[in-house]
C-alpha cells in the first residue's frame, strides 16, 4: 500500500504558500491602483486638452475633395473638347498643371497632420502613462486619433489589471479541473472498452479524480462572484450589457442574451459538476466494493456507470467549455472548440496519469507493470497529441479560410499579441511528442515518457492559458509572479489531493477481473 512521503506534502504546501502569497499580492495590487471610470476619463482629457490638439483633418479632407471634384470635371470637359474640333490646349494645360500642384500640395498637408497626429498622441500617451502609471502597446498607440480612444484604452489596461488575480484562478483552476474530469473519462473508457492492460494502473485516474469536488467547487465560486459583480472576466455579465438604453449596451451580447444569462450560467454549471462528481462518486463506490467484496457484479456495475459518463460528458464537455472559456470572449464563436478543447484536456489527463504511474514504478511500487504498459501509454501520448494537433489546426484552417471579421479576431489578438507563446505552444504540443515518441524503443522507455508528459503538461498548461487570458487581459496580459504563482499554488494543491487520496486504497484493484490479463501484459515487437 502507497504511503504519501514528507516530501511529497511539504513540496505541496511549500507550493500552495507561494501561490497564496502571489495571489495575495496581485488582489492588493489590482484594488491599491483601482480608478475609476469617471476618474480616468477626467484625467485623460485633462492632459489632451493640455497639448491643444487642434488638427483640421476636416478642413483639409474637404478641400482636397474639392479640387479632386474639380479635377474630375477638368477632366469630364476635356473628353468633350476632344470629342470636338476645338481642342485649347495651352488653356486646358495651365488648368491641369494648377489643379496638379494645388492636389499635391493638399496630400501633403494631410501626410503632415497624419506625421503631427501621431507624434501627438505618442507624447499624450507618455503623460498619461506618468500620471496614471500605467502602460500601453505600440498597437494602442498607433491607432488612437481622438480623445476618446485613449480614453478606452486607459480604461482597458485598469480594467485588465483588476482581472488578472481572478483570470490566474480560473486558468489554473480550469486547468486542473478539467484534467480530473478528463481523467474520470480515461478511466471509465477502460471500462467501456474492456480494456484489460490497465487494470493495474485504475488507482492513478481514480485518484486524480478526487480534485473534482474542489475545482468544481472554486468553479462555481467564481461564476457567483462574477454575477456579484466582484470580477468581470465574463464580460457579458457587466450591469446594462444588455439594456439598449444603457451605454455599456453591446448588440450582439443582447442576442445571446437567453443563453448568456447569469442564472441559466449558473444552473448549467451546478448541473456539469453535481453531474461528473455523482458519476465518478459511484465509479469509485464499486470500485471500492470489488475489493472488498470481489465477483463481477461490481464490475458490471461500473460498466454501466462509465457508459453513461462517456456519454454525458460528451455532451456536458461542448457546453462546458462553451460557458466557461468560449464565453470569455462573447462575440466570438466556434463549433469544434468544445472538441478541441476536450482533446487537450484528455491529453493533459494522459500525461499526468503516465507521469504519476511512472513516479510510482521508480519509488518501487507496481512492480507488475513492465515495458508493454509503457507502450501503450506512449501510444497514448502520441497519438492524442496529433489528434490535438489536428483539431487545433482544422478550427484555424476554417476560420482564417472564411475569414468572417467575428471570427477572425480570435486569432487575429493572440497572433499579435500572444504570437510567441502561440508558436511555442504549437511546438511543445504538437512537435516533442511527434519528433520524441515516433521511435517504438522511446515509447517503452520510463525516462522518455516521464520527459514527454511533463513537455504536455507545460504545453497544454500554456494552451489554457491561451484560451483564457486574452478574453480578459487583451494586449496587458502577463505572465509573471501572479501567473506563476496561482499555477504553482494550485498544483501543490492538486498533488496533495491526488497522492493523499492514492495512500488510501490499495495501489491495485485485487478483485478486477482483468488483473490477470494486465499482469501478463506484452506487446511483441517485430
Amino acid at each position: 500500500m502507497y504511503s504519501i512521503t514528507k516530501n511529497i506534502k511539504r513540496t505541496s504546501l511549500v507550493l500552495m504558500l507561494i501561490g497564496i502569497i502571489c495571489l495575495g499580492f496581485g488582489f492588493f495590487d489590482s484594488l491599491s491602483s483601482h480608478v475609476s471610470d469617471k476618474d480616468i476619463k477626467k484625467k485623460v482629457y485633462k492632459v489632451y486638452d493640455k497639448y491643444n490638439i487642434k488638427l483640421d483633418k476636416t478642413t483639409l479632407q474637404d478641400s482636397l475633395n474639392f479640387y479632386q471634384s474639380a479635377y474630375d470635371d477638368l477632366i469630364s470637359e476635356r473628353d468633350s473638347i476632344m470629342r470636338s474640333d476645338f481642342v485649347q490646349t495651352g488653356i486646358y494645360t495651365d488648368w491641369l498643371t494648377k489643379i496638379t500642384k494645388e492636389q499635391e500640395f493638399i496630400s501633403q498637408k494631410i501626410e503632415v497632420y497624419k506625421l503631427n497626429n501621431s507624434d501627438l498622441m505618442s507624447e499624450v500617451f507618455h503623460e498619461i502613462e506618468k500620471e496614471l502609471h500605467c502602460h500601453f502597446t505600440d498597437v494602442e498607440i498607433e491607432n488612437a486619433e481622438t480623445k476618446e480612444d485613449i480614453y478606452i484604452a486607459t480604461k482597458h489596461y485598469f480594467h485588465a489589471k483588476a482581472q488578472r488575480p481572478w483570470s490566474s484562478i480560473l486558468w489554473a483552476n480550469l486547468f486542473f479541473l478539467m484534467v480530473s474530469v478528463a481523467a474520470g473519462l480515461w478511466w471509465c473508457i477502460q471500462y467501456v472498452a474492456r480494456a484489460g492492460w490497465s487494470a493495474m494502473i485504475l488507482r492513478v485516474p481514480q485518484a486524480i479524480t478526487s480534485y473534482l469536488p474542489y475545482g468544481g467547487f472554486i468553479m462555481l465560486l467564481i461564476i457567483v462572484l462574477g454575477g456579484l459583480h466582484w470580477h468581470h472576466i465574463y464580460h457579458w455579465m457587466e450591469p446594462g450589457i444588455t439594456d439598449p438604453n444603457d451605454s455599456h449596451y453591446d448588440e450582439i451580447i443582447a442576442n445571446k442574451s437567453v443563453y448568456l444569462n447569469f442564472p441559466f450560467f449558473l444552473v448549467r454549471s451546478i448541473i456539469y459538476v453535481a453531474g461528473w462528481i455523482w458519476m465518478i462518486s459511484l465509479m469509485k463506490k464499486y470500485s471500492y466494493n470489488e475489493d472488498r467484496l470481489g465477483g463481477g457484479k461490481w464490475y458490471q456495475k461500473s460498466f454501466k456507470v462509465a457508459v453513461g459518463f462517456v456519454l454525458f460528458l460528451g455532451l456536458t464537455s461542448t457546453t462546458a467549455a462553451w460557458d466557461w472559456i468560449m464565453s470569455i470572449d462573447p462575440h466570438w464563436f466556434s463549433t469544434l472548440f468544445g472538441w478541441y478543447s476536450l482533446a487537450s484536456f484528455f491529453i493533459t489527463a494522459c500525461a499526468f496519469i503516465a507521469a504519476i504511474t511512472i513516479y510510482l514504478m521508480f519509488k518501487g511500487y507496481l512492480k507488475g507493470l513492465n515495458n508493454s504498459h509503457m507502450h501503450d501509454f506512449g501510444r497514448y501520448l502520441l497519438a492524442f497529441s496529433i489528434f490535438w494537433t489536428y483539431l487545433w489546426f482544422a478550427q484555424y484552417m476554417l476560420i482564417w479560410y472564411a475569414h468572417i471579421p467575428e471570427e477572425v479576431v480570435y486569432y487575429q489578438e493572440r497572433y499579435e499579441f500572444y504570437k510567441p507563446l502561440l508558436m511555442l505552444t504549437v511546438a511543445i504540443n504538437f512537435l516533442a511528442p511527434f519528433f520524441l515518441l515516433m521511435n517504438r524503443s522511446a515509447k517503452r522507455s520510463k525516462g522518455t515518457l516521464l520527459f514527454v508528459a511533463v513537455l504536455i503538461i507545460i504545453g497544454h498548461a500554456f494552451d489554457v492559458f491561451i484560451m483564457v487570458m486574452p478574453g480578459t487581459m487583451h494586449s496587458h496580459w502577463h505572465l509573471g509572479y501572479v501567473e506563476i504563482g496561482a499555477f504553482l499554488g494550485f498544483l501543490g494543491f492538486f498533488i496533495l489531493i491526488v497522492f493523499t487520496s492514492l495512500s488510501k486504497r490499495q495501489l491495485v484493484q485485487k478483485n478486477h477481473p482483468m488483473l490477470g490479463e494486465s499482469e501478463h501484459h506484452e506487446i511483441h515487437i517485430h
